[in-house]
């Protein structure tokens, strides 16, 4: 039997129409242009301000874009997989409702949480169910609705993320094209710098939980700096080099957009140019789990068959890795 990889054939993304500068954020907290761009280097962020709608909105916008440009029927689809830490509800998951918006009548659907790191962890997960052989067609989702649990208070916090989906159509090939390989880690070390105090069953809703502000994210920036500089560059060199990848084979690296700081950084470790990290995070910041997806899906055009893709995120848990995907088509454009 053939050996089946996993390739990426279709790519749908979406962000809301409501645009946060770092001026109207300067007159909610004590903050400045200058001070976000040269510690974050976020400009904007894109909100979902209307009242009712989650994460599901963003992401059934962000399917409904990728099956409509892959033509692809959505009762071919055999399984769907949100990557998310702001899902609609606790349960159901946010997955079985993208099966009813957008009509997918013969796939399983589940959620999958790993921060961050969570679509990183996903297409890999992915990737095997089609290296399987059983299925496929699958969807893979990275969506997050961060001003969900953001403090417009907390200056150390509130400029860093934003909201958006974007999502991935992944197919069997037997051609040397797609998810070739990954190294992936978690080390749980992380929980006291980076976490939610309350919502979960240690510490359930209360008047007190929402009057302390235990629902909101809570980080110490600088050793959340520290190791995801460190983990992400390890992780991008070890992948480059199990792979016979370097500075002049790497086409395109797609870093999780958390700070700007931290992508130089990477780019430093694999000797490679500042033109060859793909970045977004002026104008969408940190959108968690979709920060790598929402990249791809705003470079789409510049990525080209045959294209070494380096693929590395860091997040809460501690969480982190990196993928080497092969890119699988190019793209027309429209």
């Amino acid at each position: 039997m053939e050996k089946i990889n996993a390739v990426v054939t279709g790519v749908g993304g979406y962000v809301p129409d409501y645009i946060l500068d770092n001026e109207q954020l300067s007159k909610m907290v004590d903050t400045t242009d200058e001070w976000i761009m040269t510690r974050i280097g976020v400009k904007e962020r894109h909100i979902l301000s209307e009242e009712g709608l989650g994460t599901s909105y963003m992401a059934r916008k962000a399917v409904k874009q990728l099956l409509q440009k892959t033509g692809v029927n959505p009762d071919e689809i055999e399984m769907i997989a949100v990557a998310t830490s702001t899902p609609d509800y606790h349960f159901p998951s946010t997955a079985s409702i993208l099966c009813d918006k957008v009509g997918l009548k013969n796939a399983f659907a589940f959620d999958f949480q790993a921060a961050c790191c969570g679509f990183l962890f996903l297409m890999e997960t992915a990737a095997n169910f089609i290296r399987s052989g059983k299925y496929k067609k699958v969807i893979i989702v990275g969506a997050d609705k961060m001003s969900s649990m953001v403090d417009y208070s907390d200056r150390a916090v509130c400029p860093i993320f934003g909201d958006g989906a974007a999502a991935f159509l992944l197919e069997g090939t037997t051609d040397n094209f797609g998810i070739l390989d990954s190294y992936l880690r978690t080390d749980g070390k992380g929980l006291p710098f980076l976490h939610m105090k309350a919502g979960g069953s240690v510490c359930p809703p209360s008047y007190f939980t929402v009057e302390n502000k235990m629902h909101n994210i809570y980080q110490q920036g600088r050793t959340v700096f520290k190791y995801a500089v460190s983990l992400m560059s390890d992780s991008s060199a070890e992948i480059a080099k199990r792979n016979h990848l370097d500075k002049n084979s790497i086409d395109w690296v797609i870093p999780h957009q958390a700070n700007r700081r931290i992508i130089e950084a990477v780019a430093h470790r694999l000797e490679l140019p500042m033109d060859k990290m793909l970045m977004n995070i002026e104008h969408y910041g940190n959108t968690s789990a979709a920060t790598l997806p929402l990249c791809v899906w705003d470079y789409e055009e510049k990525l080209r068959k045959g294209d070494n893709l380096i693929f590395t995120a860091f997040g809460a848990g501690f969480t982190w890795g990196a993928l080497y995907m092969k890119w699988g088509y190019d793209t027309e454009k429209s």
